[in-house]
């Protein structure tokens, strides 16, 4: 009975990781990302994605993720939400 119950969690959990959106498993530059990687952001849609470009680009950058709420229709919890996809790292172009 063990050995079913830890075959079925097994399946279960390979199951759940394959069907993860590629976000969840790769982190997000704000400081690179285009508009088309932002839009695939749950919350994120193109007007929103092309404020975020716009303050990018008006304040040379972004120096954490937390600016987002600068951001007209970044709210509290799309914040919250998007944390652990985002990171905020230096563009070396």
């Amino acid at each position: 009975m063990k050995t079913i119950r830890k075959s079925i969690i097994c399946v279960l959990l390979f199951a759940l990781v394959a069907v993860l959106p590629v976000q969840a498993l790769q982190a997000i530059n704000l400081n690179t990302a285009t508009v088309e990687q932002l839009v695939e952001l749950k919350g994120i849609g193109t007007v929103i994605a092309q404020r975020i470009i716009d303050y990018r680009q008006e304040h040379h950058g972004f120096k954490s993720v937390d600016e987002l709420a600068d951001i007209k229709g970044v709210g509290d919890k799309t914040l919250e939400n998007l944390r652990p996809v985002l990171i905020v790292q230096e563009d070396k172009q």
